[in-house]
């Protein structure tokens, strides 16, 4: 393959020593095998390594300056040491780094977070209104009785790890692109912990938690909307070995009424109201969640018009004034009248000159069908 060797390592032609060197390096820790895996990247880490040891040489980059060609110097297409490189810069980068790590950790602790655990609670509207209190029962684990949460068997105690000796981490050594590479990974005998339970708890298995029932008591706020999440810490799923215990979320679903809906801090209810009070006014009866109360339609009220009682709809969350119910008048008109009912709203709508609710009939004609009527 023809590369050419500055267009690969990213540097123009002028480019010094040091600049070569510090391209190189930048692609090697995004191209190297024990970084990525892909056999892509492996290839054309092959082909960078061979532009970079070509270049590095001062010797082998004016014979490939004049047209020498690539892949002189063969050398399997990996640096051989020109121009200053230091082996153990490439090195450092893949495994120095790792190993430092495994070295500095130290056994890793037995005790894990428990997970959060979720249920949905419905609630109905007057829970909303003023708040209320729910008992929410779920399965999860819990702290161990037999061991507490130490994992292993009354009246015994984990022991040192003879295969790590403590440190929870065994040294590799593995063959690489690059030579012997040192890691550090955790130790098989021990899974890291740096001590072997040799009699777990028969209660637990080793684990310092076991399944059980829980009753946890919810308070919820007044005010909450559908779907409010309420968090309560520490309330989850016990960890591991005695750790600390994830939390509990308690999401929330309002069902829906019968009379009112709810808008923001306002209930709203919409009351069908006959013509006849709508027209000269009445007062009419409410069952609310505070008890019943009256709402005093005013002579003349027009359907959409709205009555507001103060004071008794939501509390809002973190504040203490309620919204309001706030009634919508629907005026029911009738579907059906009787005669007696008809003459007199007849007669009404004469009295008021509205001439287009008068009964069909009463036109020129009239009379004249009236007198077919007979025959």
């Amino acid at each position: 393959m023809n590369d050419d060797y500055y267009e690969l390592l990213g540097v123009s032609r002028d480019a010094s020593t040091e600049e070569i060197k510090k391209a190189y390096r930048k692609l090697a820790r995004t191209l190297h095998p024990d970084v990525n895996p892909d056999p892509e990247a492996s290839e054309k880490f092959k082909r960078v390594s061979q532009a970079y040891e070509t270049l590095s040489n001062a010797d082998k980059r004016r014979q490939y300056d004049m047209g020498g060609g690539p892949g002189m110097g063969g050398g399997g297409g990996f640096p051989g040491g020109g121009a200053g490189f230091d082996f153990n810069d490439i090195f450092d980068m893949f495994a120095g780094a790792a190993g430092m790590r495994g070295r500095g950790q130290g056994p890793v602790p037995r005790q894990r977070r428990g997970g959060d655990v979720l249920r949905r609670v419905k609630i109905d509207l007057r829970d909303v209104v003023f708040g209320t209190e729910e008992q929410v029962t779920f399965r999860t684990a819990v702290l161990c009785e037999r061991c507490d949460g130490a994992c292993a068997e009354p009246g015994t105690s984990p022991t040192r790890c003879t295969a790590c000796n403590g440190s929870g981490h065994v040294q590799r050594v593995a063959q690489s692109l690059l030579g012997q590479m040192v890691t550090m990974a955790p130790c098989p005998t021990c899974e890291g912990h740096g001590d072997v339970i040799e009699q777990p708890c028969t209660s637990c298995s080793g684990h310092g938690r076991t399944p059980s029932e829980r009753t946890v008591t919810v308070r919820i706020p007044s005010g909450v909307e559908n779907g409010t999440r309420i968090q309560l810490r520490g309330e989850g799923e016990t960890g591991e070995a005695g750790g600390p215990a994830g939390d509990l979320f308690v999401e929330l679903a309002v069902t829906d009424h019968e009379m009112f809906e709810r808008d923001g801090d306002d209930l709203v209810i919409t009351m069908a109201v006959p013509m006849t009070s709508a027209a000269l006014g009445a007062t009419i009866p409410l069952e609310t969640f505070d008890g019943s109360q009256e709402i005093d339609v005013k002579p003349g009220a027009q359907p959409g018009e709205e009555i507001t009682l103060k004071g008794l709809g939501v509390t809002p969350l973190r504040r203490e004034r309620r919204g309001d119910i706030r009634v919508v008048l629907d005026v029911a008109v009738p579907s059906s009248l009787s005669e007696e009912e008809r003459d007199l709203l007849e007669q009404f709508a004469a009295l008021r000159g509205d001439e287009s609710t008068r009964r069909r009939g009463h036109g020129p004609f009239a009379k004249l069908r009236d007198r077919l009527r007979e025959f």
